[in-house]
């Protein structure tokens, strides 16, 4: 009997097993069969919509901006050389690197005994001249009497001999006598010949000394050029740079000293290519007075002034492009030569041009604009001016289309697209701030505990970590990091 039951319940529990794994096939069978019925066929491709920025293109009057780089310079220079030689004996208190001065300061002294020493004699010499020049006239003036006087006594002579001529014809006088006479009128115009020769001396004379008074007169003023030459004024109001000279050092002649600078008489030198150069001529070929910009210094501090082109280089320069322009500047207040600065020149007006981004341009000359059904057109355009990261365009039909404002390799010509006009097209916001938790003193302490005894931390980090630690609320993400660490 036992082996009966045994027997009987194998065979049920072999029948359920059957009926189970029947039931089981069944299940699967009607899966794939219900799997295979499905229809296989892909689902229809949705295209693709891009979302980009566009603006209404609006031609009308533009005046671009040529920007250069330049530096200031003085228009008004003057360098201070020693015209003699010398010790400094006295100098100026403004006379150091920078330092203001007026306009006929006295700016240095140099020791002035030699040259005082030369004009004293230059002095002496000239009143001895003057005394030679006095006593030669009066030296003429006796040689011309003495000649007169012996002119007198020739004639006196030339009449006694004719007396005595006479006298021999008619019997009464002697031929001795007649001899007699007529040599002493020889003797007689002799002497005139000899105070002649004397005036003649005399005359000589007054030119010599009259040549000797000049130049007297030249050494003095030589003398009193380099008495003046020991004294070095300002010519004009302004500021002292590369000084080399302190009080007590010698001094050697056509040294330099320093240099004057008039501080409101700068102007700026800029370079700029041939293609701009063209740009600021006029019809007859002139360089226009264009109004300029300069600017000096970062986004911080900003020393601005305006200005006007004078005038442009006379040559390219050594190996050197484009052209040197000068423009000189309204107010000066802050620039100092030397200084590099940006220069921003206003050049003429352009009509009919639309100023769009310089991304909204490809390298083939066109743009995208918008068309029916929101999908994108190739326009041609002519590239006027670049603005920096703008651009001036010209193109037939361009105006009053709506242009994409940034191009990407994805976008071109029947793309559709979303696009996002006005207030939607504006640069997204900026990043919101980090979370902040305010924690309890356990967790603190808890936190502070593990940041200092980690070794791992570099010292600057656990600096930092420590510090915001100490903070009323400290930033979630680096709660989350340290705990994490900590495995809490």
């Amino acid at each position: 009997m036992r082996f009966l039951r045994k027997s009987l319940i194998g065979v049920f529990l072999f029948g359920v097993t059957l009926a189970l794994l029947a039931w089981a096939g069944q299940m699967v069978t009607s899966a794939v069969q219900e799997r295979m019925a499905r229809d296989t066929s892909a689902p229809p491709a949705r295209e693709r919509v891009f979302t980009v920025n566009v603006a209404t293109a609006v031609a009308g009057r533009e005046i671009p901006i040529l920007e250069a780089f330049g530096e200031v310079q003085s228009r008004r220079t003057l360098e201070l050389h020693a015209a003699t030689d010398g010790r400094v004996i006295e100098l100026a208190p403004d006379f150091t690197e920078g330092g203001t001065v007026t306009e006929g300061q006295l700016l240095l002294q140099i020791d002035p005994a030699d040259a005082q020493a030369a004009l004293d004699r230059a002095a002496s010499d000239l009143s001895d001249a003057g005394a030679e020049v006095r006593d030669a006239d009066r030296a003429l003036r006796l040689a011309r009497d003495e000649l007169a006087a012996a002119v007198d006594q020739a004639d006196l002579r030339d009449r006694s001999f004719q007396r005595q001529i006479d006298l021999e014809e008619r019997g009464v006088g002697t031929a001795q006598a007649v001899e007699t006479a007529e040599l002493a009128a020889a003797q007689a115009r002799q002497a005139v010949l000899s105070r002649r020769l004397a005036e003649a001396q005399a005359e000589a004379r007054i030119d010599q000394a009259a040549t000797r008074l000049e130049r007297a007169r030249i050494a003095l003023a030589d003398a009193e050029r380099r008495l003046a030459d020991t004294r070095i004024f300002a010519a004009f109001d302004g500021t002292l740079s590369k000084v080399s000279l302190v009080e007590g050092r010698l001094v050697f002649p056509n040294e330099k000293l320093a240099e004057l600078v008039d501080p409101d008489a700068l102007e700026v030198a800029f370079r700029v290519s041939t293609g701009q150069y063209a740009r600021l001529l006029d019809d007859g070929g002139a360089l226009i007075p264009a109004d300029v910009t300069v600017v000096l210094g970062g986004a911080d501090s900003i020393l601005q002034t305006t200005g006007r082109i004078s005038r442009d280089s006379a040559g390219a320069g050594a190996v050197q492009t484009g052209r040197l322009i000068y423009a000189t500047l309204d107010e000066a207040r802050g620039f100092k030569p030397g200084d590099f600065v940006t220069v921003r020149v206003t050049e003429p007006a352009i009509d009919d041009v639309v100023r769009l981004p310089a991304s909204a341009l490809d390298a083939a000359g066109t743009v995208l604009v918008l068309g029916p059904d929101d999908r994108l057109e190739a326009m041609p355009v002519t590239l006027v001016r670049r603005q920096g990261d703008e651009v001036l365009v010209r193109g037939e039909g361009l105006a009053g289309r709506e242009v994409v404002q940034a191009r990407t390799p994805l976008l071109g010509a029947g793309i559709r697209v979303r696009p996002l006009r006005g207030p939607e097209a504006a640069a997204p916001a900026a990043p919101a701030a980090p979370d902040l938790i305010e924690l309890t003193e356990e967790r603190r302490a808890r936190l502070v505990a593990f940041v200092e005894t980690n070794a791992f931390i570099p010292a600057d980090a656990k600096a930092r970590i420590l510090n915001q630690l100490a903070q009323e609320k400290v930033p979630a993400q680096m709660l989350e990091r340290l705990e994490s660490r900590m495995g809490g």
